[in-house]
This record gives C-alpha cells, structure tokens and sequence, in this order.
C-alpha cells in the first residue's frame, strides 16, 4: 500500500475526477440507500464466472465487476483498465503496480458513506475506519507481502504448553481464543486500556495471546503471565494444582469482565441497566424465574443474568433432555412455603425456569462431579449433544405460548434467531483425583481439532459428538443488531 497514491491513479484523478470511486462505494461497497443495497443484491457477480467471489473488484474505468482469481487480471489486459474497488472494503487496486493505492481524498469519501450506511441502516458507528500514522505507513511499504487466508487455513492453531497441572486453563483459552465474535474484538483492536503499561490488565493480555494465536507460528505458548494474571485477581485459583475448569472459565470471565470496564466511558457501561462490555454482549443471557402461587395462581417473576447454566447430569440421556429438566415447573413443598403477595400468606408454590434472553455464545456445564459428605465421585454417563441446537423450547415466550396454547395444538415456528452451533467441547478424562482435560474447537468451516496441551491433531465431528463432554460451547447462527436511533 502506497501513501501518496501511484502514477496512474493520478492521471486517472486528474481526467475524471473522484465521482467513479465514489459512486462506486455508495453503491457496491457501503451501500449507502435501500436502493443501493437491493442493487448490489442483485448486480455484485463476476462478469466472466458469474460467481459473487473471491474478492469481488469492480472497475473503475467502466461498468464492470469481476473476482480477483484473474479476472480483474484478463480484464486489464484485455481492456487497459488498471484501477478496480475492492467491494468488500473499498480498497483501490492499481494492477499496473500490483498493489493496493492509499488516497487521502477516497479515504475520506469512504469514512463518509460508511457513516450514510450507518444512518441508514438505524446502527451507531462507534469506531472510525483506521488511518495509518507516519510510522505506519512505513511499515506498510516495507511490507508489501500480503497474505491470502484459505478456507481450510490452520492459522489461529498452537499449542500451550502445560505448567504442570494446568491444561484445565489451556482448554479454556483454546475455548476463547476460537469464539468467533471474541477474535474479530480482538483482532480488531477493540479495546482501550486506560492502565496501559501497569501489566496488570488480562484483557490486555488476552489480546497479546490472540495476536500470538493468529501470527502464523506453530510453536507451542507458554502462558505464565496469563496464569500469573488470575492468580493476582483471583486467588482462590492460585497454586500449581489442578483446577476444575469450568471454575478457571466463570473466574476467567468475571476478570475480563472487570478489566474490560477500565477502557469503557462511564456513559457506555450501562446500556439499558445493564453492562455493555464485550464480554457480557457474547457471554450474558437473562434467566428467569416464575414462582406460583398453588392457591390463586400469582406469578412472581425475576430476572437474573447468566454466562453459564449448570446441568444435573442424572445418568444417560442428551442435553436436550438435561434442559427439559432444567426449564420444568418444580413444586417447592410443604417445607418451602413462600409470601404469597396476592393471599398474603405463606402458601405452597412451584418454581420454573426459562432463558428469557439468550446470550450469543451459550455456554453449559454439565455436573460430573458430585460432592457430599458420604462420597465425591465424577458421574461419567454418556450424555449426548448435537451439532446445531435450537433453543426456542427452553425460552419464556415459548412456555408462556405453550400455556396459552390449546393442549392438542403446539405453539407454531422454530425460530432462526435461537439456532446454535457447537464450536467448542471440553472434556475431563480420568477419574475425579486423577484427571486430564482437553477440548475440541472448531476452526473455519467445519474442521475440527483436539486440543491436548501442547499438541494439535485433526479430529472428526463425529469424534467431537461422541465425546463425554463436560463442558458445551454454542454460538448463535443469525446475530441480531439493536437499533440506536430513536
């Protein structure tokens, strides 16, 4: 990328001015109007392949679009048209030099329609489009060599090296470091530490371990500071022994929860009552609880937040049925009598829990381990899991149709919006004093991998659902984005 433009971008300028560039990104790349988007519905395929990709380009000396595997090549060839849009980011590429052009005049046309785009679509744009500074833009010229991801890429895979008995947290990092909302944060250099150089910021710290998960290298990480990190700020985890991982997961988020606030403005840590950071947008679901009166059927409901739900694992069975259980209506008895507001008097009730939202990665644990006073043992009964799992029969609003729905008629629709798909599973092998963890993640389409400490291997997703399981990962097929304009 170049920071003064090329030759022949200039002549081009200097004949017809910026109007093509920006026509062009109005319409095909930030798709600034209804018209524009049902326009680049329609019209963004390849003229020679007829294919929407890879990397669509459209010229910028005349009418025509094609995919950067060689067509926008054959068409400059042919035609002795060398300027093209990049219509996924609005990048100009000179094939005359064979490379990416920076221009200030398009960079600043760009950042205009992005913010037409975003009034248009009903959506705030809290981060501005990169610039690059003076030493910036040097290394950018000495590092012309760009890199193509394929789809079956192994980048974003390393193995951790164990520190003796902690390969509870090298799962829970594999797990964060392949949820797909958390890298693009990440990657994206989302957050602003107001602590920078004290090191004692895990988010920090965690954004230096994806940029290490996704440099390329292979070679095992060792995770000390990190390690050092949840010591500090979560003590009841500090020591050399093995932990239970799914109390490193929760103990994990609350940190990064904390931490993330010290680079949040005070006006952007409450949205709705509720904190707005990264790590509640993907992990905070609301469960609600519905108490009922046995005598005049009063409802008291509430509302609290979750990053996990904990499941009974009562012997062989599915998560499915684990959630059925989970959600049913359970009477209190005799001996739990509850205030009823309505009698005002204590009467017998029954409880029910459902998710009265769903958080984008949906996180279960399921209970092997079982603590009392006559015996601590690990419950290893299969349970099985699926692939994709919709979560509509678990929510509120489904109970609450069900109850008003006749009885010989369900409540209709599955809806897209509570479909999920597994992306991660982590599973303790061995026995309750004797234990290992490892975990399966799924990276890019569909290629699953175990990870084992330090080693990396291919696995199967039947491999993956044929797992004991212990701990669940599912991240939301269709995301929904919440309107800020009034």
């Amino acid at each position: 990328m170049n920071d003064t433009g090329c030759l022949h971008l200039s002549n081009f300028k200097a004949a017809k001015g910026s109007s093509p560039y920006k026509i062009v990104h109005a319409f095909f790349v930030a798709s600034t109007s209804y018209e524009a988007r049902r326009y680049k519905a329609t019209s963004c395929l390849c003229f020679s392949c007829g294919q929407p990709g890879p990397r669509l380009h459209s010229c910028l000396h005349c009418i025509y679009f094609a995919c950067y595997g060689g067509h926008i090549q054959e068409h400059s060839k042919n035609k002795k048209h060398f300027l093209y849009v990049d219509l996924s980011y609005g990048n100009v590429f000179c094939a005359q030099c064979q490379d990416y052009i920076y221009d200030r005049e398009l960079t600043d046309i760009s950042r205009s329609n992005r913010v037409l785009e975003a009034k248009s679509l009903g959506i705030s744009v809290p981060y501005t489009p990169w610039l690059p500074n003076g030493n910036e833009v040097m290394a950018l010229k000495r590092l012309r060599k760009r890199r193509l991801i394929s789809p079956h890429t192994t980048i974003g895979l390393r193995g951790l090296q164990n520190l003796g008995s902690t390969c509870f947290m090298n799962c829970i990092v594999q797990t964060l470091i392949h949820t797909p909302l958390l890298r693009d944060y990440f990657l994206g250099e989302r957050h602003k530490c107001k602590t920078q150089g004290s090191g004692k910021c895990l988010v920090c710290e965690v954004s230096k371990l994806f940029q290490e998960f996704y440099s390329g290298a292979k070679t095992p990480l060792t995770l000390h500071r990190l390690l050092h990190l949840i010591w500090t700020h979560a003590r009841h985890l500090a020591g050399y022994e093995q932990q239970d991982a799914h109390e490193f997961f929760i103990a994990t988020l609350d940190v990064l929860h904390r931490h993330c606030m010290n680079g949040v403005e005070e006006t952007e840590k409450k949205e709705k009552d509720r904190c707005n950071c990264i790590i509640d947008q993907i992990f905070t679901g609301g469960l609600q609880s519905d108490v009922v009166c046995t005598s005049c059927s009063g409802v008291s409901t509430t509302i609290d937040p979750f990053w996990d739900i904990s499941l009974d694992v009562a012997g062989p069975g599915s998560l499915q049925a684990c959630l059925e259980r989970f959600t049913r209506a359970e009477h209190l008895g005799s001996a739990a009598k509850i205030k009823c507001s309505n009698c005002r008097a204590y009467r017998e009730s029954t409880k029910q829990l459902t998710l009265e939202t769903l958080p984008i990665v949906a996180s279960f644990h399921l209970k092997r381990f079982e603590h009392s006073s006559q015996i601590d043992r690990k419950i290893s009964a299969f349970v099985s899991f699926p692939a994709e799992l919709d979560m509509t029969p678990f929510m509120s609003t489904h109970r609450r149709a069900v109850d008003a729905a006749d009885n010989n008629n369900d409540p209709e629709g599955l809806f897209e919006d509570n479909r999920y798909s597994l992306f991660a599973v982590v599973n303790h092998l061995g026995s309750l004093d004797a234990g290992h963890y490892t975990a399966y993640v799924r990276q890019m389409k569909g290629s699953w991998f175990k990870c084992d400490d330090h080693m990396i291997t291919r696995a199967s997703l039947r491999e993956v659902l044929d797992s004991e399981g212990y701990l669940l990962f599912y991240h939301k097929t269709v995301l929904e984005y919440e309107c800020d304009v009034p």
